[in-house]
């Protein structure tokens, strides 16, 4: 069964890691691929290949979502290439962690602008067209260091924390027009980026896991998929924690 068959998704910082497998995982549903990154690079390219080969309709664009002025011009790409906009994943984010006392102000702006200044961009610029529609389920990645916070993550946990509160604010604003707006918040994920953390580390981390491993971006892909879904036609403004009981 195909949850988002004929549907058009917005996916962004989608050329690796989660934002790559909810791209493999939404077309494998039927969903049309409109996903974004900083660069039009060879993962793009291959990202390309792999959801045609799924037999959607799929393309990639080089855009910061970060800059409501790249958001609104993607925004109205996307419309004249797919003619619809019926789901956005926000997933574009970074780190740049360090203790409070060595945080630098770069530092700071560049995480909230990344994380949580693209979702009000993104969101913003597709939401023209969700409330023409009458119809849109709007899914932003969050973080359980944003709900629970962590040490030496205060520029992202905020950032993180921020998208909550983004999330349920929106999900107010639209519902009267049946647009629904949820966030996810990921635990340890295991991707090209934890890849690179020491092995001692990640078994710290397990530990501390009630499940004992970390997760999977398919599993996270999984959840979206349902979010983006009729079957979450009454689920609007709540975020659910993909983290093994890490966080409860």
């Amino acid at each position: 069964m195909k949850l988002l068959e004929g549907k058009t998704a917005i996916i962004t910082g989608a050329a690796r890691g989660i934002g790559r497998a909810i791209s493999i995982k939404f077309a494998e549903h039927g969903a049309n691929i409109a996903f974004t990154d900083l660069f039009y690079d060879d993962n793009m390219k291959s990202l390309e290949t792999e959801l045609a080969a799924l037999g959607v309709k799929a393309k990639g664009y080089a855009s910061d979502a970060s800059k409501y002025t790249d958001s609104e011009k993607l925004a109205e790409e996307v419309l004249k290439d797919f003619s619809s906009i019926d789901i956005l994943v926000n997933n574009a984010g970074i780190t740049r962690d360090n203790l409070l006392m060595r945080m630098t102000e770069e530092q700071w702006d560049l995480v909230i602008n990344v994380n949580l200044k693209s979702v009000f961009s993104m969101t913003k610029a597709v939401q023209k067209q969700m409330l023409k529609q009458k119809n849109g389920s709007i899914i932003n990645i969050s973080s359980v260091v944003g709900v629970g916070g962590n040490a030496g993550q205060a520029n992202y946990s905020a950032s993180k924390a921020g998208i909550i509160g983004f999330t349920k604010s929106i999900a107010k604003e639209l519902g009267s027009r049946n647009i629904r707006c949820n966030a996810i918040a990921p635990g340890f994920i295991v991707t090209e980026m934890t890849a690179k953390l020491p092995q001692e580390a990640v078994t710290g981390w397990f530990e501390k896991i009630p499940l004992k491993r970390g997760g999977s971006p398919e599993e996270v892909a999984n959840v979206c998929v349902f979010l983006g879904s009729d079957m979450a036609s009454y689920i609007s403004g709540q975020t659910i924690s993909v983290c093994g009981a890490m966080q409860t």
